[in-house]
């Protein structure tokens, strides 16, 4: 099993989740990635999940398939299940600031964050 290290949570975001939100966490510092960068546009769930944990990164997403997969015993770095429809981007880039400002990398590990 991946050792993961102890710090700040990085974060992934899935091909859902909009380029200005990657862009508001690292105008804060934040390191972010994104499934365009990573070359995983159209990946299915389990690839994301595996490249997100590979890199123990934390998976930010509005795909409940993720739930699924957790509550299958799919090991990863923590998911951030966004609620669509629910947050402007706005909204979610200051939920994943107080998220990365509130739980460590090592706390978020298997663990889901709903928001």
């Amino acid at each position: 099993m991946r050792r993961y290290e102890i710090g700040p949570i990085k974060f992934h975001l899935d091909e859902q989740i909009e380029s200005a939100i990657a862009r508001g966490l690292r105008v804060k510092g934040i390191d972010v990635t994104t499934s365009t960068e990573a070359k995983l546009l159209h990946a299915n769930d389990v690839q994301q999940l595996e490249y997100a944990r590979g890199q123990g990164r934390v998976l930010v997403t509005y795909d409940d398939d993720f739930l699924r997969l957790d509550a299958k015993g799919v090991g990863h770095a923590g998911i951030v299940y966004v609620r669509r429809n629910r947050s402007g981007i706005g909204e979610v880039l200051q939920k994943l600031l107080n998220i990365q400002e509130a739980i460590s990398a090592e706390a978020m590990i298997d663990h889901v964050e709903y928001r």
